[in-house]
């Protein structure tokens, strides 16, 4: 089936994350093709946000929040930008001619600009480049024991918050779960502190 959005070659896996993971349980993943030989505590190097503010702005015009959720969501919780991160791009990409701003009932609205889109066909390939590291990433935190990790999680927080809020905190099982959740966290923190050792 056709999707109405552009899914940045994620296909399944953005849908895996947004349906199973709360996305008050926001982290940031690692980087799946690691040429650094280390582990990234960042989605994108350097520079790199304006071509995918960009990207989304060819899609449709968005106003800055919009911008930071349609990344949160396109990046399947993997990555939230801060709007530390966002709005001084914006600015750059205003300032640089690449998107002009509207309002709109009070709100500034971001529009790319003919000379953004030619900003994008000039790079293309250097976007496609950050496309595949972005697929690299979620794929690698979607699959095998990660993915089972994420699985068991959800599940979790599904049994956990769904009951919850059908019953109310007045139910007496509450209390109960709380002792059982403190003692699993205590467990999986030692199993950590524990590393490989046996």
């Amino acid at each position: 089936m056709h999707k109405s959005r552009d899914d940045w070659g994620l296909g399944d896996f953005a849908d895996f994350f947004s349906c199973e993971l709360p996305g008050i349980f926001g982290f940031r993943a690692g980087s799946g093709r690691q040429r650094s030989h280390r582990r990234r505590n960042q989605m994108f190097e350097s520079g790199e946000v304006k071509f995918v503010i960009l990207r989304l702005l060819k899609e449709k015009p968005r106003h800055g929040y919009e911008i930071i959720k349609a990344l949160e969501e396109r990046l399947a919780g993997c990555y939230t930008p801060s709007a530390g991160t966002v709005y001084p791009t914006l600015q750059l990409l205003e300032d640089q001619g690449y998107v002009r701003v509207v309002e709109e009932n009070g709100k500034k609205i971001y529009h790319i600009t003919p000379e953004g889109e030619a900003f994008l066909e000039e790079h293309k390939d250097a976007i496609e480049d950050i496309f595949d590291r972005v697929r690299d990433t979620v794929r690698d935190f979607a699959g095998g024991p990660m993915g089972e990790l994420h699985q068991a999680f959800g599940r979790i927080a599904k049994v956990t918050y769904q009951r919850a809020w059908r019953f109310g905190p007045s139910h007496p099982a509450v209390p109960r779960i709380v002792e059982m959740l403190k003692r699993t966290a205590d467990d999986i923190e030692a199993e950590w502190n524990r590393g490989g050792t046996e």
